[in-house]
């Protein structure tokens, strides 16, 4: 036994000191990033690492956004994978260390004593072997193979960490994006509803001057086809309702149900616009962060398929004891032990590794070329969401003066229909054109609201983070086997407190967020 301690105890840092590792080291690709984006505002705040979401000021919807963190199948699923990882981790790097066993042997054996060579009178009829063994196999990782294949086990560990992050960059969005789509129909419904009971109560008033011959019945015609105009608007709109709420439901991971309701998207406030940088993207979103991890996984690669072409080195040690009789198994003389090495090497494989090796340089440069495309898509979706809130909010300007102007120009239509100097076709004209455009300002209300979600998920940032907190950690990624694995950059997570002076539109109202700017 101290024969065998000994061994292992010199063979460890020998294998640990010695040797090189092939392939490529990993050195972050030189990316062509712009200096500033296309359509970057100029009253950009730096919210990037603030729960952005808490600026709209609806309770409910910061409620929704916790319970989703909490419950969604999707980020559940993702810390699943996130332990499945490490344990592929810890099972990469196993083989960096010796390898110990044990085993033990009892037997009893009777040989037959009518063979054609009797067993002799001197040997025990039947015997009896025991036996008791440890030992230890240990591969030394003169070239690197095992390090790079721990390597890309780890970057694989952190690509699935940041798989997780973009899940709940993608959630909050969702949540935020659906909550501003369901307030939105909720307005236009109410815009329906009251349109028809307007509309129903001019019927009314049209059926009973027609029943005492004081209008024509054709003004009874207009505007029965203008009460079932609005009233054909609400089952559609209804329909979506149902459908929104499932789908948040789902986010939420529970039974398809109604979801409570908070402000009016007319009372919501609008957060700040994001500032940053397009370099500052390479650490701010989980999706370019994944890609490099990817990257960094493909290029282990690389050296662990190049090190099949070099020997390897195994060690292999033995120790225990032999006897026939269990009394004297653990006495001196029943002592046995044996240590080996051996070494093996490819020298003919019919393109075998060549083989591998081509695999894992096709597999880096896929990973590469995925990596800047991710890099670019990034930049587009800020500059997208970027245009996408200032036109919508330009929008919103135009569609509320359009709205108090088709108000005015129904109001006087009325007026003159009163007094006899036009038809009723002329309000019939008015209001046809109000309605759409009431339903249509609520519509591009709820737009303007979704696009500040779909630039907060665009640039990314330290929110990510804070949102992390708020979901269940997978207990295998905090550590493996005590080894401290590569940090990913993480940017810091300051809260910052909406401002109080947020902007609460009406239709009565045509102070907007875009003519204030």
């Amino acid at each position: 036994m101290r024969r065998f301690i000994c061994f292992i105890l010199i063979m460890f840092p020998v294998g640990c000191l010695s040797g090189c590792m092939t392939g490529p080291d990993y050195q972050r690709p030189v990316v062509n990033t712009p200096q500033s984006f296309r359509f970057a505002a100029k009253e950009a705040q730096d919210t990037a690492n603030t729960t952005w979401w808490r600026q709209f000021q609806d309770p409910v919807l910061d409620r929704l956004i916790t319970e989703a963190l909490a419950n969604n199948k999707n980020v559940q699923i993702a810390a699943a994978n996130i332990e499945q990882a490490a344990g592929v981790l810890m099972q990469a790097r196993s083989p960096l260390f010796p390898q110990v066993n044990y085993s033990a042997n009892a037997t009893r054996e009777r040989g037959s004593e009518l063979n054609a060579v009797p067993v002799s009178p001197s040997i025990p009829n039947p015997q009896t072997s025991l036996q008791i063994l440890a030992g230890a196999n240990w591969e030394i990782d003169l070239w690197g193979r095992i390090r790079r294949l721990t390597e890309a086990a780890r970057a694989n560990l952190l690509a699935s960490e940041e798989a997780r992050r973009g899940i709940i960059l993608s959630l909050v969005a969702s949540v935020a994006s659906s909550y501003m789509q369901l307030r939105g129909l909720d307005e236009q419904v109410q815009v329906a509803k009251d349109s028809r009971a307007i509309y129903g109560e001019s019927l009314r008033i049209f059926q009973l001057q027609f029943k005492h011959g004081q209008v024509p019945q054709l003004n009874v015609a207009q505007a029965q086809s203008q009460y079932e105009t609005a009233a054909a608007a609400i089952p559609p709109l209804e329909s979506q309702i149902a459908q929104t709420e499932n789908a948040i439901s789902i986010l939420l991971g529970r039974n398809p149900a109604s979801i409570p309701r908070g402000k009016s998207i007319f009372a919501m406030s609008l957060p700040d616009i994001p500032a940053g940088l397009p370099s500052e993207l390479l650490t701010r979103r989980p999706d370019i962060r994944q890609s490099e991890q990817t990257l960094i996984a493909a290029n282990a690669q690389i050296g662990a398929a190049r090190a099949q072409y070099f020997p390897t080195i195994s060690l292999t040690a033995g120790v225990g004891a032999a006897s026939a009789d269990l009394s004297n198994l653990f006495q001196g003389p029943a002592r046995i032990w044996s240590y080996a090495g051996s070494l093996t090497g490819p020298i003919f494989t019919a393109g075998a590794i060549a083989g591998q090796v081509q695999q894992a340089e096709a597999s880096q440069k896929a990973a590469l070329l995925s990596y800047e495309a991710a890099i670019q898509n990034a930049f587009a979706d800020v500059d997208n969401a970027l245009i996408a809130r200032q036109k919508t909010e330009e929008q919103l300007a135009a569609q509320a003066r359009l709205v108090a102007a088709l108000k005015e120009y129904s109001y006087f239509a009325r007026l003159q229909y009163d007094a006899g100097y036009s038809a009723y076709i002329t309000v019939l004209n008015a209001e046809q054109q109000l309605f759409p455009a009431r339903l249509n300002y609520a519509q591009t209300r709820a737009s303007v609201l979704a696009s500040f979600v779909k630039l907060y998920q665009a640039t990314g940032g330290g929110w990510v983070m804070e949102a992390e907190k708020m979901t269940e950690k997978p207990s295998a990624a905090a550590s493996v086997s005590g080894e401290k694995m590569a940090a990913v950059e993480k940017p810091g997570s300051k809260e910052k407190l909406p401002d109080k002076g947020s902007v609460a539109a009406g239709e009565g109202e045509l102070k907007e967020k875009a003519d204030e700017r």
